[in-house]
């Protein structure tokens, strides 16, 4: 019998189709955007993976909105170790001591893997409070996932807590949020933990690049009249808004059609009222994960996705680096259909099979 500790921070990734970059602190202006809850979407994906592919597992977790529910829709009969603090806990409204409390209970029981959605604040508060050897396991529900804990998607996440069989150590880092929205990326290593050892758990987040002055200049020049550019994140896109001739945000999405900037550091709704009957989304792959959708530019939705012919462009030493891309856009039908193989532009003219695995 595997005995699994489950708990769902369910704020975890609210900020992120709205443009916040972030939760921490960030809840209620989140909601005024618009936002909804996504974590519990994802804790219930990856609880029927578990279910699916688990023989003789008893789930240990907390009363709503952590994870009691959640399991229970999945299909198992969970032991409640204890309830939220606060009587006015709601779906949206949860702290970091409440996920300490749970995995301190967790410890004390003897779980053989707690398994936690959230983000990398998350994966701290885990880490900080388990200690010692008994593995973790997350499910990537936030806006900023650099640590190399999560599975590579929730469906992952759960076939992954019910087969492994060995661990091994891994890096659980986070990056200060209020620097994060100014464009600023500032890592700290917080913890190094015990996971289950697996191809579909993702690796750390690498911050390299390399020289792509000459692949953004041949972007910037082929921009087409009349189309919409939704420009995603990150230091290489960054390179192709300058070349537009706009200081574009950093670590944020902005649209530019003819030379003008329509959105900048936009959330989903804004960016899907830019769109035009033409648009390109350009975006780059995460350095050491192969991400192009659903880490940090989950403002990238399916919403806009679907309306979009999707450019994907990157430096050599990147895409050596990576071997594979990866998506997580949130909507399953849509993640088959991204996957496959893909040209990736590499250079003024060059470009580059890669699969989306």
């Amino acid at each position: 019998m595997r005995r699994i500790g489950v708990v769902v921070n369910p704020i975890a990734g609210m900020g992120g189709r709205v443009g916040l970059k972030g939760t921490d602190g960030k809840v209620e202006a989140a909601r005024e955007r618009g936002a909804e809850p996504r974590a519990p979407e994802r804790a219930a994906t990856a609880l029927a993976a578990l279910r699916e592919y688990g023989d003789e597992i008893e789930v240990l977790t907390w009363g709503e909105p952590m994870g009691a529910g959640a399991a229970r829709d999945a299909g198992f009969d969970p032991v409640v170790l204890g309830e939220p603090a606060s009587e006015e806990t709601t779906s949206e409204e949860t702290t970091s001591e409440e996920t300490r409390a749970a995995v301190r209970a967790f410890r004390e029981h003897g779980v053989d893997l707690v398994f936690f959605v959230g983000g990398d604040g998350t994966a701290v508060d885990v880490a900080e409070e388990l200690g010692g050897e008994t593995p973790m396991l997350g499910v990537p529900a936030g806006v900023k996932v650099y640590s190399s804990v999560f599975g590579v998607s929730p469906r992952a996440a759960g076939r992954i807590a019910a087969r492994f069989t060995d661990t091994e150590r891994a890096e659980v880092n986070d990056i200060d949020e209020d620097e994060y929205r100014r464009g600023e990326v500032v890592t700290e290593l917080r913890a190094v933990v015990r996971v289950p050892q697996a191809d579909e758990r993702q690796s750390a987040k690498q911050l390299g690049g390399g020289t792509v002055e000459t692949l953004a200049e041949a972007v910037a020049e082929e921009a087409r009249p009349g189309v919409t550019y939704v420009l995603g994140p990150g230091s290489t896109v960054g390179a192709i808004k300058s070349a537009l001739g706009f200081d574009g945000t950093t670590l944020g999405v902005d649209v530019w059609r003819d030379g003008e900037v329509l959105v900048r550091d936009g959330g989903e709704a804004e960016i899907v009222d830019a769109l035009g009957e033409d648009n390109v989304v350009i975006v780059s792959p995460i350095g050491g994960q192969g991400f192009v959708f659903g880490r940090g530019n989950q403002q990238l939705s399916p919403a806009v996705i679907e309306r979009c012919e999707i450019e994907v462009v990157a430096s050599r030493a990147k895409l050596d680096d990576i071997g594979v891309l990866r998506v997580d856009t949130g909507d399953p039908a849509l993640d088959e259909q991204l996957r496959g193989w893909l040209r990736v532009r590499v250079g003024a003219f060059e470009r580059r099979l890669v699969e989306v695995a």
